[in-house]
C-alpha cells in the first residue's frame, strides 16, 4: 500500500535523525544550543505529522485496503465466470486452475471436474500435444499464441485456442489464459440469436453425435446378447465372450482379470503381431491401475497415460503401456452391487491415430460392467 510505504520511509528517516541527536552530546557546550534547537524540531515533527499519519494508517488504512482488495476480487471472479467468451486458466503444464460458465458449457465438462486436471487431455491426442507445445512457449515468455484444437467428443468442431501469458502477483510462476472460439462462429454461445435472445432456429442435428450414440447402442446390445447366452457358472467363459465384444471395433486391446484372493489374467486380446503372450504372463497383482480400480471401484480413464509403468511390466522390464503404444486406457472393476468386491477388472486400450475413449464411452463400458459381473455371479 502506497500510504503504508510512505509513512514507514518517513519514520525511518525520524529514527536515524534522533540517532544522530543522541551522538551530539558529545559536541562542545557552545553548540548545544544547536542541538536543541533540531530536537524542538524533530519533536514537533513527530507530533504533527508522524503520530496523526500513524493513527490514519491503523484505524483506516489496512481495512480499508483489505476490503478494498477483496472487492476487486470479488468483482474480477463474477467478470471471469460471467465473461460471455469461454475462458479458461491453465498452468504451464495446461493444468486447468479456473473454467468460467462459458467454456463449461462449450467443452461439456464440469469446472470442478476440469479443476487439475490437463485441458490438453480433453483435446484429440495430436491436438493435445501442439497445445501442450505451444503452451510451454507462452509460459517461457515466448509470446501469445494461437491453433486451432479438437475436443475429443466432438472432433468434428474445430475450436481456436487463443493463449496469452499471466504473471499475477500472487503466483510464483506464469500462467495461460486461454480463450476458445468456435470457428466461423459469429456468436461466441453458438447458433444465431434473435433480437430477445431467443434463436431464431433450431439447429441442425449433429450427425456425428448421432452416430456414435447408435455405435454405443448396437455395443450395449451385442453385449447383452452374449452375456445371455453364455453358460452360467463359468465366470471366465463370461468373461472371454465379453472381451470378443469390445476387442476390435472399440478396443484395440481387451485385458480382463478375475479378483479374488489373488486376481488372476483370464483373457488378452490384441493386435495381430502385438505382445499379447507377455501381457497374459502378467501378474494382474504388479498392475498399479488394475490394483487401483480393484481398491476404489471407479472407472479409471486416461488419455495419454502416464507414469509408463502405470500398468506394470513385462517379464523383460519393459513397460506394458510403452510395448503395447497406449495412447488412452480404460480401467473398469466389474462390481454388481455398489459396495460389493469386484468380481473382476476389465482393461481396454486404444493405441496409434485412433481417437481416445471419450467420458460417454467410459460411462457406457462402466454400465456394461455392471451386467457383466452380474452374468459372472450367475450360478450353474
Amino acid at each position: 500500500m502506497p500510504q503504508t510505504e510512505e509513512f514507514g520511509e518517513e519514520l525511518a528517516d525520524f529514527v536515524r535523525r534522533v540517532a544522530e541527536l543522541k551522538a551530539s552530546r558529545a559536541v562542545p557546550s557552545g553548540d548545544l544550543r544547536t542541538m536543541l534547537d533540531a530536537a524542538l524540531f524533530e519533536l514537533d515533527h513527530a507530533a504533527e505529522r508522524l503520530w496523526p499519519g500513524f493513527e490514519r494508517i491503523s484505524v483506516d488504512g489496512p481495512t480499508a485496503a483489505a476490503s478494498s482488495d477483496r472487492d476487486e476480487q470479488r468483482l474480477l471472479r463474477a467478470v471471469f465466470q460471467r465473461f460471455p467468451l469461454p475462458v479458461v486458466l491453465v498452468d504451464g503444464e495446461t493444468v486447468v486452475r479456473r473454467m468460467n460458465v462459458a467454456a463449461t458449457g462449450l467443452t461439456g465438462v464440469r469446472g470442478g471436474y476440469a479443476t487439475g486436471r490437463p485441458l490438453s487431455g480433453f483435446l484429440t491426442p495430436s491436438d493435445g500435444i501442439a497445445f501442450r507445445s505451444q503452451a510451454a512457449a507462452v509460459a517461457r515468455g515466448e509470446g501469445d499464441r494461437s491453433l486451432t484444437v479438437r475436443l475429443q467428443p466432438r472432433p468434428e468442431q474445430p475450436l481456436r485456442a487463443t493463449l496469452t501469458g499471466l504473471r499475477p502477483g500472487t503466483e510464483p510462476r506464469t500462467v495461460l489464459l486461454v480463450v476458445l472460439q468456435p470457428v466461423g462462429a459469429d456468436d461466441p454461445r453458438g447458433g444465431d440469436q434473435g433480437t430477445f435472445g431467443s434463436r431464431r432456429a433450431r439447429a441442425a442435428p449433429d450427425l456425428a453425435e448421432t452416430t456414435r450414440h447408435a455405435e454405443l447402442l448396437e455395443l450395449s446390445d451385442m453385449m447383452t446378447a452374449a452375456l445371455l447366452t453364455a453358460p452360467p457358472g463359468e465366470p471366465a467363459e463370461v468373461l472371454r465372450r465379453a472381451a470378443d465384444v469390445l476387442h476390435g471395433t472399440f478396443a484395440d486391446w481387451v485385458i480382463t482379470d478375475e479378483t479374488g484372493a489373488r486376481p488372476r489374467r483370464t483373457t488378452v486380446l490384441g493386435p495381430r503381431g502385438g505382445p499379447v503372450a507377455d501381457v497374459l504372463a502378467q501378474d494382474p497383482a504388479d498392475c498399479p491401475l488394475v490394483m487401483e480400480t480393484v481398491r476404489c471401484g471407479a472407472p479409471v480413464l486416461q488419455v495419454r497415460p502416464h507414469p509408463e509403468d502405470g500398468f506394470g511390466r513385462d517379464a523383460s522390464g519393459a513397460p506394458v503401456l510403452v510395448r503395447t503404444q497406449v495412447t488412452s486406457l480404460l480401467c473398469v472393476a466389474l462390481t454388481a452391487d455398489p459396495g460389493d468386491p469386484p468380481e473382476g477388472v476389465l482393461s481396454l486400450f486404444r493405441t496409434g491415430a485412433r481417437l481416445a475413449f471419450s467420458m460417454a464411452e467410459a460411462r457406457a463400458v462402466d454400465v456394461m460392467s455392471r451386467h457383466i459381473a452380474l452374468a459372472m455371479r450367475r450360478p450353474g
